[in-house]
């Protein structure tokens, strides 16, 4: 699989991988696509799209206040592919394309990875995708050679940990407390420990997110976690300090793939 040779050869460089998230259409499109140059530019590895969703379950106060906005804005799932594949033909970094399962099954599942795949996507997240019940989606996202990443908590246990890692692909997306988006998330002993043990368990590579707030909880994570995942608080920055404030914040993260 395509992407995960791509975090492979950039594992090998660097200690820990940045993920940074857009929702699509979030303040609008022309803002997108200069976030996504700031990430490019500025040593983010992959990059998370969100389709908007009526009911982000997973999703906190910021990004459900976000959704709605754009769905106000009446921008279709079609036009959020055509943004990402502009995006995909323009910057040659993986994207990977966050929704909700109803958005999949309105399209059709099959139809819908199959037009990820045509349009550069290296892979999908989908929260809400029932583990026991969505078999045709991490079944035929494998077929064709798209990431279906499952998710993960500390909460369980062995076996259905082993479920995850079997079912899913790409990486596993490590939810380390309960709850939704963008609350801060302390990376104490408890919570490492519980992101190596899933490490351990599955062999996979472990991508961990919900909660990172800035350059000191992404080092902590050096060590446990292969990626960390930075989405609210990108929202937060990019709406108070634009994007000379989000340049900086990326760059003080690149900073610790540098330091001894």
């Amino acid at each position: 699989m395509r992407i995960e040779k791509q975090i492979e050869a950039a594992r090998s460089e660097k200690k820990i991988l940045v993920m940074t998230h857009q929702i699509i259409g979030y303040p609008d499109f022309d803002a997108n696509e200069k976030a996504i140059e700031c990430f490019y530019n500025n040593g983010v590895d992959l990059i998370e799209l969100q389709i908007p969703f009526s009911d982000p379950i997973a999703d906190g106060p910021v990004f459900t206040k976000s959704n709605q906005a754009v769905l106000e804005k009446g921008i279709k799932v079609s036009d959020c592919l055509k943004f990402i594949e502009r995006m995909a033909c323009k910057y040659p970094i993986p994207f990977l394309v966050m929704t909700y399962y109803n958005i999949l099954y309105q399209y059709g599942v099959k139809a819908f990875i199959d037009k990820c795949k045509e349009i550069g996507v290296q892979g999908t997240i989908v929260p809400d995708a029932p583990l026991d019940e969505a078999g045709a989606y991490y079944d035929y996202s494998r077929q064709q050679g798209l990431a279906a990443v499952s998710i993960a908590t500390p909460y369980s246990d062995p076996k259905r940990l082993q479920e995850i890692a079997d079912i899913g692909s790409g990486f596993i997306y490590y939810v380390p407390r309960k709850g939704v988006t963008g609350s801060k998330t302390t990376f104490d002993a408890e919570i490492l420990d519980g992101i190596q043990k899933a490490k351990n368990e599955t062999g996979k590579t472990i991508a961990v997110g919900f909660g990172i707030q800035g350059p000191e909880d992404v080092a902590r994570l050096i060590g446990t976690a292969d990626i960390a995942i930075i989405g609210s608080k990108i929202q937060q920055v990019l709406e108070t300090e634009g994007l000379p404030g989000l340049e900086q914040f990326l760059r003080d993260i690149a900073r610790i793939n540098k330091e001894e």
